[in-house]
């Protein structure tokens, strides 16, 4: 169901690596969310460091939801790059499983699909 790799690189030269990608692959970056920011700004004791990215493809988006608009729910979606004991890591949780899950509709594996092999592609080019 997931989708991580791991890389030599700094956790901040990853996460502009990703950004750089998620652009190059025509998606854009609808929002980061500095989660180990926001803990330890909130007092919380979190060592390590991790940023969600909301990621989204306009076209792709549309067609999911003029099909189903329960699955704006899903949406948009999300690639980690995050730190876990010492290592860099960033990762995706697959659309095609996520969205099978939560659909039988052939044309949104399809979607899905595309999207995946876009998403693992931005993963890959940013490791």
């Amino acid at each position: 169901m997931y989708y991580i790799v791991e890389t030599d690189k700094s956790f901040h030269q990853a996460s502009a690596d990703l950004e750089s990608a998620v652009k190059r692959h025509g998606f854009g970056v609808l929002h980061v969310h500095d989660l180990g920011t926001t803990l330890r700004g909130k007092g919380i004791a979190f060592d390590e460091e991790c940023k969600v990215f909301e990621v989204c493809n306009p076209g792709q988006a549309a067609k999911v939801l003029s099909t189903d608009m329960r699955l704006n729910m899903a949406l948009p979606c999300r690639i980690s790059v995050f730190t876990d004991k010492g290592k860099t890591r960033i990762g995706l949780i697959r659309p095609v499983q996520m969205l099978s899950a939560l659909s039988q509709d052939a044309s949104l594996v399809q979607v899905a699909k595309e999207v995946e092999e876009k998403t693992i592609q931005m993963v890959d080019e940013a490791k």
